[in-house]
């Protein structure tokens, strides 16, 4: 089998943890980054969760997509697997992407099931700050997760107008 792509749109940006010979900006179309994900052990508990990054349906994402050598796919899945299907809120799918440049590929993402129960739906940007704010878990306060992840989209140069605002009201 030959190479393939990966689509990150969150932590795995900036911490991919797997092997890659090329990365390029992508945008997917058809799904959002969002807050959507109800956390009840890394950013918050049982009893107060908090919020994390889910690709949710409709509009588009702007992310980072990563070439993997055939060679190294199960070794890849793998650990992907291992690190994003722990409590089986997302699925992996594969998807087209477009490259900056125009090209189209198509890359393993993964995708929140909205039937699970910790999809915590389409959140408007007030109501997700009222949950982010002083949720905690065991990786730490919810707020410094969201900062911390705009902060890092800020240096790839990728803008998320809902995130950011979200950031502002948890501040």
């Amino acid at each position: 089998m030959g190479d393939f792509w990966v689509f990150g749109y969150g932590s795995l940006m900036w911490r991919p943890g797997f092997a890659h010979t090329e990365t390029r900006r992508a945008r997917l179309f058809g799904f959002r980054r969002s807050l959507c994900v109800s956390s009840f052990v890394y950013r918050g508990t049982p009893e107060r969760r908090g919020l994390v990054l889910g690709l949710d349906r409709g509009g588009s994402c702007v992310g980072l997509a990563f070439r993997v050598p055939g060679e190294l796919r199960d070794e890849a899945l793998a650990y992907l697997r291992d690190r994003e299907l722990v409590t089986s809120v997302y699925l992996e799918r594969t998807v087209p992407v477009r490259l900056d440049g125009g090209a189209v590929v198509d890359a393993v993402t993964y995708v929140v099931d909205r039937l699970h129960e910790q999809y915590a739906g389409a959140l408007d940007e007030m109501t997700a700050a009222g949950i982010v704010s002083g949720a905690a878990g065991t990786a730490g306060p919810n707020e410094e997760y969201v900062l911390n992840t705009i902060e890092h989209l800020r240096a790839l140069g990728i803008r998320d107008h809902w995130l950011e605002e979200v950031g502002r009201r948890v501040s």
